[in-house]
């Protein structure tokens, strides 16, 4: 093996054994940590296997192996924004609603002193 696999290899372990520990500590949520994992998978097995990407590039019709990694990093990115654009819609939703609860709750809150 090359020395940048063994490096690759072994800051993959390392990443994945961080990611663990995140989850186990409540700072990192698993469906976050799902696609942490799935990277950090996707790199190990390049990692391991030197011509891979030139096989995938050429299966794939590229031309160059690095455009196939730009690509697919792209990709990846702009689906996991459009998730966490749909969870942030989400919880300014459940902001809003929440607000309103507490909102009609102080009302009737205080039309209950005001009786009183």
């Amino acid at each position: 093996m090359v020395r940048i696999q063994i490096l690759t290899i072994v800051t993959n372990i390392l990443f994945l054994a961080y990611i663990a520990r995140l989850i186990v500590k409540g700072k990192l949520r698993e469906e976050y940590a799902i696609v942490w994992i799935i990277c950090t998978l996707f790199i190990m097995v390049f990692s391991f296997w030197r011509k891979g990407l030139d096989v995938m590039a050429h299966l794939l019709g590229v031309y160059e192996a690095p455009n196939l990694v730009f690509t697919g990093a792209i990709f990846a990115i702009l689906i996991y924004l459009l998730h966490l654009s749909i969870v942030a819609s989400k919880l300014q939703n459940n902001i809003k609603q929440l607000s309103q609860e507490i909102a009609l709750m102080k009302m009737k809150l205080e039309n209950k002193e005001v009786h009183s």
